[in-house]
Parts: structure tokens; C-alpha cells; sequence
């Protein structure tokens, strides 16, 4: 299977979610099953099939995030060479060539995407054209609107 991108923060918040997916979520699921269990009749107990659903979908999610750690490919962009180039990790300012609008971006993997947070994926089109340029580079972006042209500012490698 092909290793999956994701940043130190990204496997984490992966980690974390895992605990608590096992710690707390599955203990309170197990428990409602059980009360379930106690009112009887289990074919026409509502309680009880709503709780078994629950306990599937959550098994299907730490199945899921287990998989994704186990084949993730941890990048730590502080440990890389800081020589301008855009690489999966850091951080990019752009300045729009035709508005000179500002934009920044965090290139991450697709789990930890985030446009409100200007997280964008490895795998999205503007990010697809900035990887292996430098700094003062021209990054032609296809849009559904055309293509539109940025220059890249800067490049961050921050944690």
C-alpha cells in the first residue's frame, strides 16, 4: 500500500483521536449496548439497535485511523533543508500576479486539509503546481475560471 503524507501535528491529532475513540467513545457505547440489553426484548428494542450502529461505525473508524497510521509517512519539515523550494509541509506565501492579492497556504496531507485554516492537500491543484518551486518562482494554477498565475513569496518551514 502506498504511504500516506501527513505532518507531525496531522498524526497527532490522529493519535489523539484514536485514545479517545478507545478510552472514551467505545466504554460509553459498550455501556449503552448493555443497558439496552436490560429492557428486554432485544428485536423491537430501538435503544439497542441504535447502539449497535453506533458501536459498528465506531469500530470502522478506529479500523480506519489504525490504517491510516500504520501506512502514514510522518514528514517533519523543520528537519528539512530550508532552501526556499516548496516541498509537502511548509508554508507558502503567494501573491496573486494579475490582483496582487496575498494568499498563504500550508501544504498537508488530504486528512489534515483545511481551507478555513488555509491547510490545503498535496493532492489539490494549486499545491500540485507549487511543489519543487523556489522562491520568486511563477506557479500556473488551472482553474475553472483559467489559469491564474501567483508568485511565490516566501516559503516557511515551520513546525
Amino acid at each position: 500500500m502506498n504511504k500516506i503524507p501527513m505532518t507531525v501535528a496531522g498524526a497527532q491529532k490522529l493519535r489523539e483521536e484514536l485514545i479517545r475513540l478507545k478510552t472514551v467513545e467505545r466504554p460509553r457505547i459498550i455501556e449503552a449496548i448493555s443497558e439496552a440489553r436490560g429492557h428486554g426484548d432485544l428485536k423491537e428494542n430501538a435503544e439497542y439497535h441504535a447502539a449497535k450502529e453506533q458501536q459498528s461505525f465506531l469500530e470502522g473508524r478506529i479500523s480506519e485511523v489504525e490504517s491510516k497510521l500504520a501506512n502514514s509517512q510522518i514528514i517533519d519539515v523543520t528537519k528539512l533543508p530550508k532552501n526556499g523550494r516548496v516541498v509537502f509541509g511548509t508554508t507558502v506565501d503567494l501573491i496573486n500576479v494579475t490582483t496582487d492579492e496575498q494568499v498563504t497556504y500550508r501544504i498537508v496531507g488530504d486528512d489534515e486539509a483545511d481551507l478555513k485554516q488555509a491547510m490545503i492537500s498535496v493532492n489539490s491543484p494549486i499545491a500540485r503546481a507549487m511543489i519543487g518551486k523556489s522562491e520568486g518562482d511563477i506557479v500556473v494554477v488551472q482553474t475553472p475560471n483559467g489559469e491564474v498565475e501567483y508568485e511565490v513569496s516566501k516559503v516557511h518551514y515551520l513546525a
